[in-house]
């Protein structure tokens, strides 16, 4: 395939725009890129894609999400409004999670795919929680991905919350996905594994011991912490120790390990991070939301942590969230000066491209570079001032948005084209959605009665 009459913005280093070039795809990758006369001579009979004069760009990525949480959306949660984070994840996410049936498990992750393709989200690290169904249920996320289309990266959260057998079936599905992954291609290739936890206030000495131990070798870790206060109280109580100093001392640190959030860690903890080379995502959107805080991210990336943007659950906009991150971060420090749209494209880009590679290290993606993956948008975004490599970063903040995207593309497959999503019905995922959601929230409310 030919992709023609469009405008490349690369995201290599340094970024370049590229105007009167095309792409030629073999297969899963990037094969050429050359003026576009030149690869209509050479190949004159390969199909074409006319991106109709629009950006044509790498898809997005996402470093931290959730795809069980779709049911939230419109839930009440019974009685007074949580007052702080701990009373969100007692209130909101804990029974919610407990509430999910398999079939419920797919549909959500269902609804968050179709969200993803549309919004130009490629890649996706999820973060999964099902107490109740907890046997096999990265298998049927995996499907779900596979029928998208979609890359991602999947791992069960595990957790002390609902008791020690619990505990161990969340072990054993990492375990046992983790294995498939590396024994098999799952999606073609399009799915790899990690080793899911939640956060140090609910996992137990023995329990992280149990994790470290299990895990099979070359394995990280993805796990929430110092979201909140709380986790670091938590964590100083039963060991002495803060949290990453705790996550360090039991063996969960390093370049293939993830952190989210890391709101309230402290100068130690910031040296413990990027010494052990682990990945920090930042999910600035759900920080508002929770009120607990903001990361210190720009010191997070002077002391040499790669650090990430992921949506923690909301909608796959990740211009949004880029936006996001440009902002709070000036109002937190009240400095205008605070979080330049550079180090937006840092993390947004650079480093959450470097991060899905440690996953799947033979196919670059975020990139578009012969020999990278096939992951593109199509962006229907018409500059009102002069578009330029240099200026690209600002014009993304203040002039893009994700209903400008057309066209999204993984491995050489298209998955939307002109806005219409060929991969998934849409309609139909919503509609079954609809059907499921009063018994998901009847299983909710039962918990407060």
């Amino acid at each position: 395939m030919l992709i023609t009459n469009a405008t490349l913005i690369t995201w290599e280093q340094p970024d370049l725009i590229l105007e009167g070039h095309a792409l030629r795809i073999e297969g899963e990758r990037i094969a050429e890129i050359a003026p576009e006369r030149d690869l209509l001579a050479r190949y004159p009979d390969e199909e074409r894609l006319d991106a109709g004069g629009q950006m044509v760009m790498p898809g997005n990525i996402c470093a931290h999400t959730h795809f069980y949480g779709a049911f939230s959306r419109g839930l009440a949660i019974p009685g007074p409004a949580p007052k702080d984070f701990p009373e969100i994840l007692q209130k909101l996410w804990w029974p919610l999670d407990r509430s999910l049936t398999l079939e419920d498990v797919r549909a959500s992750a269902q609804i968050m795919l179709v969200d993803a393709i549309r919004h130009g989200t490629t890649t996706l690290i999820d973060h999964h929680a099902s107490p109740n169904a907890i046997d096999g249920s990265l298998d049927v996320i995996a499907e779900e991905v596979d029928r998208a289309g979609l890359r991602a990266v999947l791992c069960y959260e595990v957790t002390d919350r609902d008791g020690p057998e619990k505990a161990r079936a969340g072990i054993a599905e990492n375990v046992r996905f983790i294995r498939r992954t590396c024994e098999e291609k799952v999606a073609g290739g399009r799915v790899a594994g990690t080793f899911g936890l939640h956060a140090s206030l609910t996992l137990s000495d023995d329990t992280l011991d149990a994790c470290r131990e299990q895990a099979p070798e070359g394995t990280g870790f993805h796990i929430h912490v110092a979201e909140h206060q709380a986790d670091e109280d938590d964590s100083l109580a039963r060991s002495g120790l803060r949290v990453v100093d705790r996550l360090e001392k039991h063996g969960i640190l390093g370049p293939r390990s993830i952190v989210a959030h890391a709101v309230h860690v402290d100068a130690r903890e910031i040296h413990l991070l990027a010494e052990s080379g682990t990945w920090v995502t930042h999910q600035p959107r759900s920080n508002m939301n929770n009120a607990v805080g903001a990361a210190q991210v720009e010191s997070f990336l002077r002391c040499g942590i790669r650090v990430c943007l992921g949506t923690d659950g909301f909608s796959h906009t990740m211009w949004d969230e880029w936006k996001t991150a440009y902002l709070l971060h000036k109002v937190w420090n009240r400095d205008p000066r605070r979080m330049s749209a550079v180090d937006v494209v840092q993390m947004g880009v650079y480093n959450n491209a470097a991060l899905a590679g440690v996953f799947f290290p033979d196919l670059p993606l975020g990139t578009i570079r012969a020999g990278a993956a096939a992951d593109l948008i199509f962006v229907d975004y018409q500059p009102i001032t002069p578009f330029t490599a240099g200026n690209l970063p600002w014009q993304i903040v203040f002039g893009f948005n994700e209903s400008m995207i057309t066209t999204t593309m993984v491995a050489g497959k298209v998955l939307m084209r002109n806005r219409e999503i060929l991969t998934m019905d849409a309609e139909a995922v919503s509609a079954h959605a609809r059907e499921l959601a009063p018994a998901v929230w009847e299983r909710y409310n039962r918990q407060f009665s």
